[in-house]
């Protein structure tokens, strides 16, 4: 633990978590050590550098709290939350529904709605039908899933981002005997994700866009199967090629047909014109 430097120092800090008790704790900071001084090593950062980056971590966890998570939006970002998705969620079952980002605007317990229910409350924006099925591997549908939802508005901006009385554009729903969801909502549009953070300066001085394409949140629970998290965008967006949290796949990609007044497919009478999009969902079983 004398005359460390830039070559011995890595092995001495790891060697003082050899004491550890749990195997699996020890392999994650073994490993962190091994990799961020490899890091250090690699850029060398001045002290005024360093001092800045740790300015940086210091000012994302001020920006949490209990309506805004800036150290998700900071994984979001640098794809890290992509690559933990797509090592802890692959799957080649094309049965099976593709996962995506969380996202930081998902709320615990939202609103329980019933089926074909609007969601819109104290909004405005274009009427827009969501519906679907949940099945599993075999096809087969699944009663009393737990559908959790949530989109920003027609204007880019979720609930919690407005002075809102209650909750808007998020709500829960169970499917039914068939395994149907149905909801109405308003189309989402594309939006920024929160610019005015550490993770929106750091987009600015990259050259980087904040946009993410218009999308619905979905999450799956049901017991027995493995929860799923994703999102269903729009096919025409322009930004689904530069997506600022590198969440888009092929699979979750859907046009929101835009069908004329009348009659909608669950029977509801429009005297506008609406948007509707259909898309089913698999799940996949826990092993």
């Amino acid at each position: 633990m004398r005359n460390l430097n830039a070559v011995n120092i890595t092995d001495a800090v790891i060697e003082q978590f050899s004491g550890c008790s749990d195997e699996r704790l020890k392999q994650v900071l073994n490993s962190l050590v091994t990799h961020l001084h490899a890091f250090i090593r690699d850029v060398e950062p001045t002290e005024q550098e360093w001092t800045q980056a740790i300015d940086f971590l210091t000012r994302t966890g001020q920006m949490c709290d209990d309506k805004r998570q800036e150290f998700i939006l900071l994984s979001d970002t640098l794809g890290v939350t992509m690559l933990v998705d797509a090592i802890n969620h692959h799957s080649s079952d094309p049965m099976v529904s593709e996962s995506t980002v969380l996202g930081p605007f998902y709320v615990a317990d939202p609103p329980e709605a019933a089926q074909g229910e609007s969601i819109d409350w104290n909004v405005e924006g274009e009427p827009f039908l969501v519906e679907g099925r949940v099945h599993n591997e075999r096809g087969e549908p699944l009663a009393n899933v737990v559908v959790d939802v949530w989109q920003s508005d027609s204007e880019g901006f979720y609930d919690v981002q407005k002075e809102l009385e209650g909750a808007s554009l998020r709500a829960r729903f169970t499917t039914d005997a068939q395994g149907r969801y149905a909801f109405w909502t308003v189309t989402p549009s594309p939006y920024p994700i929160p610019t005015d953070g550490p993770v929106g300066k750091m987009l600015e001085l990259t050259g980087r866009h904040p946009y993410r394409p218009a999308h619905v949140h979905f999450m799956l629970m049901a017991e027995g199967f493995d929860t799923l998290v994703t999102q269903v965008f729009a096919e025409d967006d322009p930004y689904l090629d530069s997506d600022a949290v590198f969440g888009v796949k092929d699979s979750l990609v859907r046009e929101y047909q835009l069908l004329p007044p009348g009659k909608a497919p669950d029977g509801r009478s429009m005297d506008v014109p609406f948007r509707h999009l259909t898309y089913d969902f698999g799940l996949k079983a826990s092993r």
